[in-house]
């Protein structure tokens, strides 16, 4: 297997009018940096959209729920490994970790922990035992993002959340009066930066078409996987993976070098309201151009981006790069979605 070379992913996507992650343990508000004020989207909660899009596309995955509740670790491997169902099938497996690795393609991306739960039915002890023996206790995922905080100060729309039901609760025949918990944020744009190690690869037998699905996967599943009535208005805008020359290197924090453009209006409510200015970003890759293979990116052409002063829709960004200099590659989301299927 061709071990890929090291990526820096930059992921932009913005929410309008929606909660793009509530904190259950805040009564489900959106989260949000309590000094700052901006929007806060956990890695968890981005994995889960990528999870959930593997699923749709055909693909196995180890963290999921079963028939739509939650399983125990022993429960996921088996129906992920749906061969071996107990300690005598997994004597009769000659590679295990490469079987589990092979059907739980999200493990081979954000690795997974692996400590199955004791039990006191004797088959069932067996069968933990067999799969401690056989697997490791954790892998540790070579694509890994960082929590994203919104480039602006998000305002919660206090109007959602006092919305109420006139309808009908039961044999009371009660009307009105309860929350719908509908809490949302007015709009927030995200930058979120990911490391695909070449190192934790190998580990996890993450392939070079594993890396090469990424660039249609992110999109999709915002544009997919978005669709309930409190995520719904959360959309992609800008997705960069800077593919280095083989080695060790990477640039990193990358989405610190964008900011908001003096432009940008005061209170945002659209991505209408946004210039994004990458200017620092440009630059950084401009310095390290020779270490630099490809740039894959795709934006979409309602984002305007900032340059030197110069403003281009996101849809140009790939042409700007291009005559920078760099080696780019146009993802077109949806011819090349089936390549890497």
């Amino acid at each position: 297997m061709t071990t890929p070379n090291r990526s820096e992913l930059l992921f932009v996507y913005d929410a309008q009018d929606c909660n793009p992650n509530g904190n259950p343990i805040g009564d489900n508000r959106p989260r949000r940096d309590p000094d700052t004020g901006q929007g806060i989207i956990t890695d968890v909660r981005l994995k889960r959209y990528l999870r959930d899009q593997l699923l749709d596309d055909g693909y196995d995955i180890y963290v999921k729920k079963v028939d739509g509740e939650s399983k125990t670790r022993t429960t996921l491997i088996k129906d992920v490994l749906n061969m071996v169902g107990d300690a005598e099938e997994i004597e009769e497996v000659e590679d295990l970790g490469t079987d589990f690795l092979q059907a739980a393609t999200d493990v081979r991306y954000f690795g997974a922990t692996l400590s199955f739960e004791a039990s006191d039915d004797e088959e069932d002890e067996a069968f933990r035992e067999g799969l401690n023996s056989a697997l490791p206790n954790h892998y540790q995922g070579p694509v890994q993002f960082l929590p994203s905080k919104s480039l602006n100060e998000v305002e919660v729309n206090e109007e959602y959340d006092s919305l109420t039901s006139v309808i009908s609760t039961g044999e009371e025949n009660r009307q009105g009066g309860f929350d719908l918990d509908d809490k949302r944020i007015k709009y927030g744009i995200f930058p979120f930066w990911g490391l695909v190690d070449n190192n934790g690869a190998e580990t996890t037998q993450l392939s070079q078409e594993d890396v090469e699905r990424l660039d249609t996967l992110c999109w999709r599943a915002l544009k997919n996987q978005t669709t309930s009535r409190s995520k719904l208005g959360q959309e992609p805008r800008l997705y960069l993976r800077v593919e280095y020359e083989e080695g060790n290197y990477h640039v990193g924090g990358l989405h610190e070098m964008l900011e908001l453009g003096e432009e940008s209006a005061e209170s945002l409510r659209s991505v209408r309201d946004v210039v994004v200015d990458a200017t620092d970003l440009v630059a950084a890759l401009e310095s390290v151009s020779d270490r630099i293979k490809t740039i894959h990116t795709v934006g979409d052409d309602r984002l305007t981006i900032k340059i030197d002063g110069e403003t281009i829709q996101g849809d140009a960004f790939a042409d700007y790069l291009e005559s920078d200099g760099h080696h780019v590659h146009r993802i077109d989301v949806i011819e090349e979605r089936d390549l890497v299927a």
